[in-house]
C-alpha cells in the first residue's frame, strides 16, 4: 500500500498558514476545522509543519500566552515529507522514529496532502479487515474431497 492509497480515500482539503501570520490566526483555523495541524507555505513552499504540539511548546514557553507570537516562531521548520510512491510501512518507521503525527505529501516541490498517524493506522487496519474478510470467505469455499491426504 502506498501513500497515494490513503490520499485518495482521505480526500484533497488542504489547510495552510503563512509563517508570519498570528499565531492566534493559525489556533483559530485548527479549532473550527477540528484539525491538529496547519502546512505552512511561503510564496508556494512548503516551509513548515504546525501541530498542536509546537503550539504547546510555544505557549508553555511564553508563560501560557500566545501574545503577538507569529507561526515562523512556533511551527517546525524541518518537517519530515514524503511522497505519494512511498510505501506505508516506511511512512509507519518514519513516523514512530519522529513521532511524527502528520507528515506533508510532496511531489517534487508540489503538496499533494498530509496524512495523520490516524490516517496511517485506519489504512492497515481497514487493508487486514479486508484480508481477514477474503481469507475467512475462502476458507468457508474450500471445496470438498481437496483435504490433504494423511501422511503414510
Amino acid at each position: 500500500m502506498k501513500v497515494s492509497d490513503i490520499l485518495r480515500v482521505k480526500g484533497s482539503t488542504l489547510y495552510t498558514a503563512t509563517p508570519d501570520e498570528p499565531l492566534a490566526r493559525a489556533l483559530d483555523l485548527m479549532a473550527e476545522r477540528d484539525i491538529g495541524s496547519l502546512v505552512v507555505m511561503e510564496h508556494g513552499d512548503l516551509v513548515g509543519m504546525l501541530t498542536f504540539r509546537e503550539v504547546i511548546q510555544t505557549v508553555v514557553k511564553n508563560g501560557g500566552f500566545i501574545g503577538t507570537t507569529v507561526v515562523r516562531t512556533a511551527m517546525d521548520d524541518a518537517p519530515l515529507t514524503c511522497t505519494t510512491e512511498t510505501d506505508m510501512d516506511e511512512v509507519r518507521r518514519m513516523m514512530l522514529e519522529r513521532h511524527a503525527r502528520y507528515m506533508p505529501v510532496m511531489d517534487k516541490k508540489m503538496l499533494m496532502g498530509v496524512i495523520s498517524f490516524y490516517d496511517v493506522a485506519k489504512a492497515v487496519v481497514d487493508s487486514q479487515n479486508f484480508e481477514n474478510k477474503m481469507l475467512k470467505a475462502y476458507i468457508r469455499d474450500w471445496p470438498e474431497g481437496d483435504e490433504a491426504a494423511p501422511a503414510a
